[in-house]
């Protein structure tokens, strides 16, 4: 079936870890993705667990793309990026500001080449301002954005996530931003430059604090697992050993709990009316919940929570998650076949289409794998590709 971004083609040039994933995301919908390494390797394939020597990360990042390696630093592979951009809808970069135009590739250059190219720019801070050229990276994000300080304990540091979550949040919106620029080019003819900063994605995604300072002077503190909005929310350990999660965001969800662990007098309590208040009252209602749900195992604890209609979710593992019936109902996690490891699970894509569901093609593949595919594309036969070789502009 063909992808809904079928002859989108995108030049992937970025590394660590929001460009790439923006063009993986692509990927997954059709678009022609063609990785462009460093010859020595795009760092992922190192980064984090690996088997036999074998990066699993990059089985994820890379997935679906055509790998190359190029050298943008040296001028013969400069020429080769020119050709290559000529007949492209989209590259990504996030090479500190100034690079590309140092190297005679800035987009004042590339739209003389392709009027219609979009130049997709995610770096920590932007292409503007007095930190644009800082090294920049999802952990600073998650700091600069208020992320890290309304997160952890109210007595203890602010926490970082233990996963790329800025990273991973200004992916998707690249990829938005990406489709916001190809769709105006229907209308204009022309491409432009999109300049993402990882900082600013996650800002938009904690919701009302900028605007709660700016009206009220206020600061949200770090409350844990509770929330300042509504009670009981936190995690409770059951008899098992394992945990839960509750939310009871909405009001009805608030009282059907509290009369499932047999506490029905707390609906008539003046302040249970208002989620605000209920948070006041946190200690009292976790105590509540948590000593029902601690003479309790997991799983009829949440059979208990279905058959009330409240909300709960068990605290899951990835282990958990490979087994799990609703993920598998979704198809969420999928089998991908990969010559260097052979079938390989991974997340499968993230939405689906019902004319043009998206699917992945292959892991990431071995460095280098598809140099001379691709660059047989544009006239380049082995004598050439030897010459680049020799120069080590290709491996």
């Amino acid at each position: 079936m063909t992808g809904a971004l079928s002859g989108i083609r995108v030049l992937d040039t970025a590394t660590l870890f929001a460009g790439p994933l923006a063009a993986t995301l692509l990927g997954d919908y059709g678009a022609d993705v063609i990785k462009i390494e460093h010859p020595n390797g795009d760092p992922v394939r190192s980064h984090g667990a690996q088997r036999d020597g074998v990066g699993l990360w990059w089985k994820i990042l890379g997935r679906g793309k055509k790998a190359i390696t190029l050298y943008l630093g040296s001028p013969e592979g400069q020429e080769v990026f020119r050709k290559l951009v000529a007949d492209a809808d989209v590259v990504v970069e996030n090479f500190r500001p100034g690079t590309l135009e140092r190297w005679g590739l800035g987009y004042d250059e590339l739209s003389k080449i392709n009027p219609g190219l979009v130049l997709t720019r995610v770096t920590g801070f932007g292409q503007v301002g007095p930190y644009a050229k800082r090294p920049g990276f999802g952990t600073l994000a998650e700091a600069m954005s208020g992320f890290a300080a309304i997160t952890g304990e109210p007595d203890g540091p602010p926490t970082l996530p233990p996963f790329g979550l800025a990273d991973g949040i200004a992916a998707l919106t690249t990829a938005f931003a990406v489709m916001t620029a190809l769709r105006a080019r229907e209308q204009t003819g022309r491409g432009q430059v999109v300049d993402l900063a990882i900082i600013e994605p996650i800002l938009t995604l904690l919701g009302p604090q900028i605007i709660a300072y700016d009206q009220l002077g206020t600061l949200q503190p770090r409350t844990g697992n509770r929330s300042t909005n509504n009670a009981p929310r936190n995690t409770y350990r059951t008899r098992d050993g394992s945990w839960v999660a509750i939310s009871t965001s909405a009001q009805s969800i608030a009282e059907r709990v509290v009369r499932l662990v047999g506490r029905p007098e707390l609906v008539d309590e003046p302040w249970f009316a208002s989620g605000a208040e209920r948070a006041k009252h946190a200690d009292e209602l976790d105590q509540a919940v948590g000593s029902w749900i601690a003479e309790r195992d997991r799983d009829d604890v949440v059979k208990a929570f279905e058959e009330a209609q409240a909300a709960v979710a068990p605290i899951y593992t990835a282990a958990d998650v490979m087994t799990d019936p609703q993920f598998a109902a979704l198809g969420s996690i999928t089998t991908v076949d990969d010559v260097e490891l052979g079938p390989v699970k991974m997340q499968n894509v993230l939405f689906r289409l019902s004319e043009t569901p998206g699917s992945i093609t292959s892991a990431g593949a071995p460095l280098g794998a598809h140099t001379a595919e691709v660059l047989g594309r544009y006239s380049f036969g082995e004598p050439e590709l030897a010459q680049l070789r020799e120069k080590g502009v290709i491996k």
